[in-house]
């Protein structure tokens, strides 16, 4: 795994021993970025079920100005801290081991919000839906932000949780790419 473009463009990246994690293919990963703004300066990112960082690290690559990595896993967010080390993004990154649903009620209590969201949880475990209704319900997504969930093509995704609509979605092989926007009308 690597990042593959912006300033660390061609940097490895480390990946945990074992099969717990399943991170984002190249492939994927590059058609995302093609479809996302090449220049992400300036945004403020959130990484939900971060696993290894790979999706953050690139955007930071990008441009990014902040982002924020959230697992559970303890050996997850010791991957993602070294990583960060070795590509010099430590300055611009935060690393939360704690559970995403406990995570999105604080940044809420905090008043942060972000303008890219990458969500990836463990697959067909319904915690896509879950996430984006605690997402919409704390408001964390800026009205201009996209949001970014990768998830199996078995997983039943809705056109709305919330104020995320769904704007878009991508299929590559066992993975779909869904990509949420913000409604300024509220439904539950």
């Amino acid at each position: 795994m690597r990042v593959i473009g912006g300033r660390a463009k061609g940097r490895r990246l480390k990946t945990p021993k074992g099969r717990a994690l399943r991170p984002t293919a190249d492939r994927v990963k590059e058609a995302l970025f093609n479809i996302l703004p090449h220049d992400l300066s300036g945004q403020r990112v959130l990484d939900l079920f971060a696993g290894t960082g790979n999706l953050s690290m690139e955007a930071l690559s990008r441009g990014a100005e902040e982002a924020v990595l959230v697992d559970a896993s303890r050996g997850a967010a010791k991957v993602i801290e070294e990583n960060l080390r070795a590509l010099r993004f430590t300055g611009r990154s935060r690393v939360w081991t704690a559970p995403v649903l406990r995570s999105l009620r604080m940044f809420s209590h905090r008043g942060e919000s972000f303008d890219l969201i990458f969500l990836d949880p463990p697959y067909e475990r319904e915690l896509v839906g879950q996430s984006l209704r605690a997402i919409a319900k704390e408001g964390l997504l800026r009205k201009t932000g996209v949001l970014v969930a990768e998830h199996s093509v078995r997983e039943k995704i809705e056109e709305r949780y919330g104020s995320l609509v769904l704007r878009d979605q991508r299929r590559y092989g066992a993975t779909q790419l869904s990509f949420f926007g913000r409604s300024e009308e509220q439904t539950s």
